[in-house]
């Protein structure tokens, strides 16, 4: 009797964590883009008038007419000079460029986590999975001219490490990024 009470808690907990798990995620993402013009247009119209969700909805409306405008000859010389006044200053030209190009890298036309890669370590048979995000290392000196830009995510986490490998420890494979993240991501647990 008393395995079966376990049996059952266990399988509760496992019912319920992964959905209570992607409602908290889905609700919390939903506030913090809501909050990001919400706050202002609840003091704006009032809290009597503000319906959750209107926050996020002027928030796409407002990215979508500034990527309208950048279309346009006028708006893209304007955003333009915006970025090269960007640029002048220190550290925060450092981080425009690097969350313009990051951003760019996976929304834009030239997508950097397109090919998945299994990287052998050199004289170990480990074998790790990563994706190929600069194939012409040169600019970087000739000690890296065959070597390959490997990102390597952490399990669990977003953050994750660069490796720069020889060519020839570096193996392509035929699975879609989807796939070889939700790999990574879950340690292994799923998708395979």
């Amino acid at each position: 009797m008393v395995k079966k009470l376990v049996k059952f808690f266990v399988n509760g907990i496992l019912t319920i964590v992964p959905i209570g798990l992607v409602i908290y995620v889905v609700v919390q993402v939903f506030q913090f883009l809501d909050g990001l013009l919400g706050k202002t247009l609840r003091k704006e119209i009032g809290d009597g008038l503000y319906v959750p969700g209107f926050g996020i909805l002027v928030t796409i409306v407002l990215i979508t007419f500034v990527g309208w405008l950048a279309t346009y000859w006028f708006s893209a010389r304007l955003i333009e000079w915006l970025e090269r006044q960007v640029q002048k200053i220190p550290f925060v030209k450092s981080l425009y460029s690097i969350i313009k190009e990051t951003i760019g890298s996976i929304f834009g036309e030239k997508k950097s986590f397109s090919k998945v890669a299994l990287v052998t370590m050199p004289n170990n048979p480990m074998k790790m999975l990563g994706f190929v995000t600069v194939e012409n290392l040169d600019a970087l000196g000739d000690p890296l001219h065959d070597h390959i830009a490997i990102y390597v995510p952490q399990t669990f986490q977003v953050a994750g490490v660069t490796f720069l490998i020889p060519k020839e420890h570096v193996q392509l494979l035929d699975i879609t990024p989807e796939e070889a993240m939700r790999f990574i991501l879950s340690g292994g647990v799923s998708g395979s």
